[in-house]
């Protein structure tokens, strides 16, 4: 089998048509030019160059050879590219996982870092519940997650990734959207409230209980829901109020109102990066280097 040697030896002369002019461009003496070519031919069993005294000219098989020498030699330096790539985590493939609020408050900075840190990685992303992203970490078909504080067992790290405050969603023409806030939980006694499920949403739905039971106070829980888009969907359809965090502002609903809510923490609500601590894969190292 012909080496990489060989093939950049032929290209040389076959674009110099000279073995001298070849030699000097490879920086190599012209005696092991020769025996390069000689051994790709045979290697080949097919004359690639016809030589004279006087020139040297290629033949039909060194022509169309020419063109797939080229090629072979692209990807050649295109892997070579690549694993460097992988091996600095300036590459590769990275699986990210997000919950559906963390895409408006962390995701698009991570993301900015991924592609200033590893241009040429592929970053794939997963929409998933904080359990669901837990469970992929632990069983290697995620690379990070980007959840709710929540325990983890040895397997995994974690670190704060960022914090932001609770605001009242309140529908337009409700009593608590007359004033300017800001409100206190001893606002909502008695109000009707859009929930999160105990199950889907555990880290929401006790962060909300313990704010209400530390001042005594109890909303009206009518509905259990698990993701913050449709509990602004429902504020908006006005079935009651919410507490959302601050970043849900963005998704800009029109018959909701939101206010600021006056807590002991300002900004109770956190978000945490999570990952296997036997994961070797140079991307992640390379984005948690960044961020």
């Amino acid at each position: 089998m012909f080496t990489l040697a060989q093939l950049t030896g032929f290209v040389a002369v076959a674009e110099e048509l000279h073995f001298t002019r070849a030699a000097e461009r490879l920086r190599m003496t012209q005696p092991p030019l020769s025996r390069q070519i000689q051994q790709l031919e045979q290697s080949l069993g097919v004359r690639l160059l016809e030589r004279t005294n006087r020139s040297v000219r290629l033949t039909p098989a060194g022509r169309a050879f020419l063109n797939e020498a080229r090629r072979l030699l692209r990807q050649a330096e295109q892997a070579t590219v690549a694993v460097r790539q992988v091996a600095t985590g300036e590459g590769g493939r990275i699986g990210v996982g997000f919950t559906a609020a963390a895409a408006h408050a962390g995701l698009g900075d991570l993301l900015s870092v991924a592609r200033r840190v590893m241009p040429e990685a592929e970053v794939v992303l997963r929409e998933l519940v904080t359990r669901d992203q837990v469970e992929a970490l632990a069983e290697g078909s995620l690379d990070l997650g980007m959840v709710r504080p929540t325990a983890v067992g040895p397997d995994l790290r974690s670190r704060p990734a960022s914090r932001e405050a609770l605001l009242a969603a309140v529908p337009l023409g409700h009593p608590l959207a007359a004033g300017e806030g800001p409100l206190v939980p001893a606002d909502f006694h008695g109000q009707e409230f859009l929930m999160y499920s105990p199950v889907e949403a555990r880290y929401f739905h006790e962060l909300l209980i313990s704010l209400f039971r530390a001042d005594r106070v109890a909303p009206v829980f009518t509905q259990y829901l698990s993701q913050v888009h449709s509990i602004l969907a429902l504020v908006d359809a006005g079935w009651g109020v919410a507490l959302v965090p601050e970043s849900a502002r963005r998704m800009r609903f029109a018959g909701v109102r939101f206010l600021p809510v006056e807590l002991p923490d300002p900004e109770p609500v956190e978000l945490a990066l999570v990952w296997r601590a036997a994961n070797d894969n140079p991307a992640l190292h390379a984005l948690l280097r960044g961020l």
